[in-house]
Parts: structure tokens; sequence; C-alpha cells
């Protein structure tokens, strides 16, 4: 019987999406970027952006010299900007600690400011063609149904969820890192969590969840958050205003974008303590220099 890695290295590479980040020539600094850009935004979205990112800043040392206000007007709508902020920082210290180059080795890698365990192993596997266990929401759904027969993973386990993934990849990185990529590839696109496409997926004759009838997945959930009304749909409107701003704007500006006083000066409160706006001494506001 074939393996989940031999099913997947068989359907990967005629099916994976043509993604820019994919093609050849992109760099580990490109992987890197496009991981921090993908952390809960989806793929349409960070196409466009992605590309005139590594246009403007193809390198670590670009980015690094960038101002902060810059980098949060390029990064535009991808939302969650603190992200963009952590990726400025990570460029710097690889500039400054590791020659321009992105690091290849976890340990240096989860050193850098925003980058934690998968998405240094993401980089590594992706962007350096090593073999490490890459574990995402997609991921782990594709392992509870093909290999444990469950209708979803449940809540995460960080050590047996790499452990499980790390016993489905070849001993060797390159067939490893394809494995990687087309576990996460077919948990996008075709063992999704509310429409599977069983009948176009590679590993359908060794699908513990088909064998089994497909039982229902009862266990707990992670609640869906929302967006309309929620601090984060407030800070990205002052966000707004900033960024379409060439210069510091008065308070009153700030005012408009968003009618609850008190929910508004909260959250402006919290983009000045992240570091995602400033107060002038005359009292106006700008993205930081």
């Amino acid at each position: 019987m074939s393996s989940v890695s031999d099913l997947i290295l068989a359907w990967y590479p005629a099916h994976a999406r043509d993604l820019p980040w994919r093609r050849a020539g992109t760099t580990p600094w490109g992987v890197l970027v496009s991981e921090f850009m993908l952390q809960q935004t989806p793929v349409a979205r960070v196409e466009p952006v992605w590309l005139l990112w590594m246009q403007q800043w193809p390198a670590p040392s670009a980015l690094a010299a960038a101002s902060r206000a810059d980098v949060l007007r390029a990064w535009g709508k991808l939302g969650y900007p603190r992200r963009a902020l952590r990726l400025h920082a990570a460029a710097a210290a690889i500039a400054e600690s590791h020659g321009d180059v992105v690091p290849s080795e976890l340990d240096e890698l989860e050193a850098l400011p925003g980058v934690g365990s998968y998405t240094a192993r993401a980089v590594a596997a992706f962007g350096y063609g090593r073999r490490a266990a890459v574990v995402d929401t997609n991921v782990r759904r594709v392992v509870a149904r093909a290999v444990h027969g469950a209708g979803d993973a449940g809540p995460a386990r960080s050590t047996a969820d790499l452990a499980a993934v790390d016993a489905l990849l070849p001993a060797t990185d390159a067939p490893a890192a394809a494995v990687s990529a087309g576990l996460m590839e077919l948990g996008a696109v075709l063992c999704t969590a509310r429409a599977p496409r069983c009948g176009s997926c590679p590993l359908q004759t060794i699908c513990g969840w088909r064998s089994a009838g497909y039982p229902v997945y009862t266990g707990p959930r992670k609640p869906v958050q929302g967006f309309a009304g929620t601090d984060r749909q407030v800070r990205g409107r002052l966000l707004d205003v900033l960024r379409a701003a060439p210069g510091p704007v008065e308070r009153a500006l700030l005012d408009a974008a968003w009618s609850d006083a008190g929910q508004r000066d909260r959250c402006l409160d919290s983009l000045l303590v992240d570091g995602l706006a400033e107060q002038h001494d005359d009292g106006r506001f700008a993205l930081p220099a």
C-alpha cells in the first residue's frame, strides 16, 4: 500500500497553486515575508502586497532601512499590523547579525523577532528545502482525517502534532520539504473544513476518515471571532486615517473615524502602546517614524 508521503509526492507537483513565493528564484527572505503575511490572512489578499513588498524591499537590509511609517503603509489592509513591525525588526536583526541572509537553522530563526516555531519550520522547509515538520490548521486536519480517522483535529497539541507530522515525512530533505508543502496544500484546497472534495483527494484510498464512514467531529471547536464592531475594526479605521495622511493629523480626524468615543479612545491608546502610532508634542497623531 502507498504511504501518505508517496501519494502526496505524486500529487503535489501537478496540483500546487502557482503562488509567487513558491516560484523558482524566491529567496528564503521572500518565504519569510510570505509567512508573516499569511498568518490569519487569505492568500488572495497577500499575493499583490507580497509582490509589491519584494519589489520595494528585496533584501532584509532594504526593509530595515525603511521607516516604520512606510512599512505600515505598505502593509495596508492585511490586518494585524503588529506583524509588519515585527517583520521590520526581524529584517534589522538579519541584516545586523546574519550578514543580510535569513538563517537556516531553527534555533537561529526562532531567535528572530516575531518568529515562532511554525514560521521557523516553514522557512526551513520552504525556503531552504530542509526536513522540518510544518504544522498549521490545514495540516492538522489532513492528519486527523487521513491517519486517525477523525473528522477534525480538535485543540492543538504542539508536541503531539509535530510528532504526528514528522512521522509522515521522508528521511531526506528535499522529499520531506515537498511533503510538508503538499500536506498544507491538500488541506487548503481539497481537505477543507466545511466542504472537503474527497473524490479528488490523492489520499482517498488510505484515508481513515473515509474508511470509517466520515464520522462527524463532535469535540471542542475554536470559536469563530467576528470583526464588525470589534476593537480590531476600530484600530483598523484609525490606522486608515493615519496611513492616508501625508503627515500628522488633528485629533478631530480620528474622532470622525468611529462614533463610540470610549471604544475609539481605548483603541487609540492601544495603538500608541503597540508602537503603531505616535503623538507629537503639538497633540497631533501620526504613524511611527
